[in-house]
C-alpha cells in the first residue's frame, strides 16, 4: 500500500484522463449486457406480449364503430367491452413483470458499471490522477456515473418498451392492411432527418457540457482544499470569478442542448401530423373502394395514435441516450486508462522485493525528474538507503524534497535515471507487490468513515484485534483508543468521532506497522502536531519506523538529527550528505541550519 494519505504534490498540468471513442464504448457496454442475455430474451418477451395485448383495445373500438353503424346486436359490444377489460388487465400485469425484470436486469447492469468504475478509480496512477486534476476523476466519478445511471435505469428500459411498441403496432397495421405501411414512408424521412440532425451535434454538444461541468469541479474542489491560503491571501472574489466563468460555461452548453431539444420536437409534432394525414387519406380510399369498413380504419387511426407517445419517447429519450453515451465514453475511458496503467506496471518482474544480501534496499541513480519541459525540479540525484537505514531529508520549501518522497514511493517516474528496490527497477515491480514494499505516508492524513477497526485493516485485512491493538500500543496510540466510547470499534471519519490531527497521524503510522513494509517515506508527517505533540509523535514514528528503511522528509531538525544519515536538498540537488555529527561539524549549510535552530529553541 503504498499508504498516501495527501496531497504531497501539485496539480501542474491539464492533461485530462481519456475518453474512449464510440466503438471502444459500445464494446464495453456489449460486454455488459451479454452477461444478461437470457433475462433480456424473457424481458423481450413479455414486452412483446404486452405490446400485443394493447393493440386489442383499438380493434375492438373498430368493431365497435362498425357494430353502431351496421345496427348489430348490444350483446356483442358487451362482448367486446370484456375483451378489452381482460386484454387490458393482461398488458398491465405484464407491463409490471417487465418493469420489474428490467429493473433486476439493468440495476445489475448499473451495479456493476459502478464497482468498476470505483476499482479504475483506485487502480489509477496517482500522478494520472494529479495531472489530469482531480476534479477531472470525480466528476466521472459522481457527475457521470449519475447520469448513466439515470440512462440505465430509466432511459433504456424505456426505450426498449417504446420500441417494441413501435415493432408491434406497425404489425398490426400491417395486419389490418398493408397499404397501412405506406405510412412508413411518408413520416420516416420525418423523423430519420430529425434524429440525423440531433445526432450530428449531439454528442460533441454533450461531450463538452460534461468536460465543462468537470473543468467547473476541479475549480470548486480546489478552492474548497485550499480554503485557508484563499482567506489568508483574500482570493475569494478572484477565485469566485473564475468559478462563475466556468458555471456560466456549463450553462451555455446546457442552453444550447436545450435549443436543439427543441428543434427535433418541432420534428417530432411534423412527423405526427404527416402520419395522421396520410392514414386518413389511406383510410378513404380504402373505405371508398369498399376494401376495408369504418371500424377497421377507426382501428388504423388509433393504432397511429397509440404510437405519438412511444414514438415521441424515442425522438426525445435520443437526448438523454447521448448524454449516457457521452457520460459512458468518460467512464469506460477511466476504465481502459487504468486497465493500460496495470499492464505497463504489471510486467515482467512479479518476484518479492527483497535486496541480495549486502546490497541497499534502495538506490536512487542519476534521477532527474520535471512536472513539465520547461520545469526540472530534480536534477541528478543519485543515493542509497540500506536496509533497515533512516535518512532524513531537509531543505527549504521547494528544495524538491516532496518530489524525490514521491519518487521513491513509485508515485512519479523519473524523467532520467532509475530507482532501484530490492536491485530491480521499480517501474518493472508488480503494483501490488510495490504496495506491500513501501509505504507513503503525507501530512495530510485521510480518515477513512468506519469504524477505527476497519481503518486499520486496509493495512492488513486479515488482522485480529489482538494484532490491532498491538499496532496501535507501538506508536503509542492505545491509550486514546481505548478512551473512546467503542474502542476500535468506535465510527471514525466524516459521519463518526473527529480526530485530531495527531490522532490521525497515529493512526496512519499504525498502518504501517500493520502493513509491515521493507520501506517507510515521511513526508513531513509529524508537522501538523503542534510544539506541544512532536516528542510524542515523533516518537511514534520512530517506533513504527524500527526494523525498516525509511526515507523522512523532516519537518523538525529533532527529528532528522536522530537519522542515521541527513541529505540537505538545494534547488532540486543535493549538496550535503552525512550524519548529523558530521555535518553540525562540517559547517556547511545544515550545520548552520542547526545553530540557527538551536538558538531559537533555547530562546523560546
Amino acid at each position: 500500500m503504498s499508504a498516501t494519505t495527501g496531497g504531497a504534490t501539485p496539480e501542474v498540468s491539464t492533461e485530462k484522463l481519456a475518453i474512449a471513442n464510440f466503438r471502444v464504448t459500445m464494446g464495453y457496454l456489449g460486454v455488459e449486457v451479454r452477461k444478461q442475455i437470457w433475462p433480456l430474451v424473457l424481458l423481450a418477451g413479455i414486452m412483446t406480449a404486452a405490446a400485443a395485448l394493447g393493440l386489442v383495445t383499438p380493434r375492438a373500438l373498430g368493431e365497435i364503430v362498425d357494430i353502431a353503424d351496421e345496427g348489430g346486436a348490444t350483446g356483442e359490444i358487451w362482448r367486446l367491452a370484456g375483451i378489452m377489460t381482460a386484454s387490458a388487465v393482461g398488458a398491465a400485469v405484464l407491463a409490471g413483470l417487465g418493469v420489474r425484470l428490467s429493473a433486476r436486469i439493468f440495476e445489475t447492469i448499473l451495479a456493476h458499471l459502478r464497482e468498476t468504475m470505483l476499482a479504475a478509480s483506485l487502480r489509477l496512477p496517482l500522478a494520472r490522477v494529479e495531472a489530469a486534476g482531480s476534479g477531472d476523476l470525480v466528476s466521472r466519478a459522481t457527475d457521470d456515473v449519475s447520469t448513466v445511471s439515470q440512462a440505465i435505469g430509466s432511459v433504456v428500459p424505456a426505450l426498449l418498451t417504446a420500441t417494441f411498441t413501435i415493432v408491434v403496432t406497425f404489425v398490426g397495421l400491417a395486419l389490418l392492411d398493408w397499404r397501412f405501411l405506406l405510412v412508413l414512408v411518408v413520416v420516416m424521412p420525418v423523423y430519420v432527418n430529425g434524429v440525423r440532425m440531433f445526432v450530428k451535434k449531439a454528442p460533441a454538444m454533450f461531450a463538452a457540457e460534461r468536460a465543462a461541468t468537470a473543468e467547473r469541479a476541479h475549480h470548486v474542489l480546489g478552492s474548497i482544499r485550499g480554503l485557508d491560503t484563499v482567506h489568508a491571501f483574500e482570493l475569494s472574489q478572484s477565485l469566485n470569478g473564475r468559478i462563475e466563468r466556468h458555471s456560466w460555461s456549463v450553462v451555455r452548453w446546457f442552453m444550447r442542448a436545450i435549443v436543439l431539444q427543441n428543434r427535433l420536437g418541432a420534428r417530432i409534432n411534423l412527423g405526427e401530423f404527416v402520419g395522421m394525414t396520410t392514414i386518413l387519406i389511406i383510410g378513404f380510399v380504402l373505405v371508398g373502394s369498399d376494401s376495408l369498413t369504418v371500424g377497421a380504419v377507426t382501428a388504423a387511426m388509433l393504432y397511429f395514435l397509440l404510437l405519438f407517445d412511444p414514438i415521441g419517447r424515442v425522438m426525445l429519450l435520443v437526448n438523454d441516450l447521448q448524454s449516457g453515451a457521452a457520460a459512458l465514453g468518460r467512464i469506460v475511458g477511466v476504465i481502459e486508462e487504468a486497465d493500460r496503467a496495470a499492464t505497463i506496471t504489471t510486467a515482467v518482474d512479479t518476484k518479492p522485493a527483497r535486496p541480495v544480501l549486502g546490497a541497499p534496499l534502495v538506490e536512487i541513480r542519476n534521477v532527474s525528474y520535471s512536472y513539465s519541459p520547461e520545469h526540472e525540479v530534480l536534477h541528478d540525484i543519485s543515493l542509497s538507503i540500506a536496509a533497515g537505514e533512516h535518512i532524513a531529508v531537509v531543505g527549504a520549501s521547494g528544495a524538491g524534497k516532496t518530489t524525490l518522497a514521491t519518487i521513491v514511493a513509485g508515485i512519479h517516474r523519473p524523467s532520467q535515471g532509475r530507482v532501484l528496490l530490492g536491485g530491480r527497477d521499480i517501474t518493472s515491480i508488480d503494483r501490488t507487490e510495490l504496495a506491500r514494499s513501501t509505504a507513503l505516508v503525507t501530512q495530510e492524513v485521510h480518515v477513512f468513515s468506519g469504524t477505527l477497526a476497519s481503518d486499520l485493516r486496509i493495512a492488513a485485512p486479515d488482522a485480529d484485534d489482538d494484532r490491532l491493538w498491538a499496532a496501535l500500543d507501538l506508536v503509542d496510540a492505545g491509550p486514546w483508543v481505548r478512551a473512546l466510547p467503542d474502542g476500535i470499534e468506535t465510527v471514525v471519519g466524516e459521519q463518526g468521532h473527529h480526530l485530531t490531527p495527531m490522532q490521525s497521524q497515529q493512526l496512519a503510522l499504525a498502518r504501517i506497522v500493520l502493513l509491515d513494509p521493507e520501506m517507510a517515506i515521511l513526508d513531513e508527517a509529524t508537522a501538523d502536531a503542534g510544539s506541544a505533540g512532536a516528542g510524542v509523535l515523533e516518537a511514534s514514528a520512530e517506533a513504527a519506523l524500527r526494523g525498516r528503511s525509511a526515507l523522512i522528509v523532516a519537518h523538525r531538525l529533532s527529528q532528522a538529527a536522530r537519522a542515521d544519515r541527513i541529505v540537505f536538498m538545494e534547488r532540486g540537488r543535493i549538496v550535503e550528505v552525512g550524519t548529523h555529527a558530521e555535518l553540525v561539524s562540517l559547517g556547511g549549510r545544515y550545520g548552520k541550519l542547526w545553530r540557527a535552530w538551536s538558538r531559537g529553541r533555547t530562546q523560546s
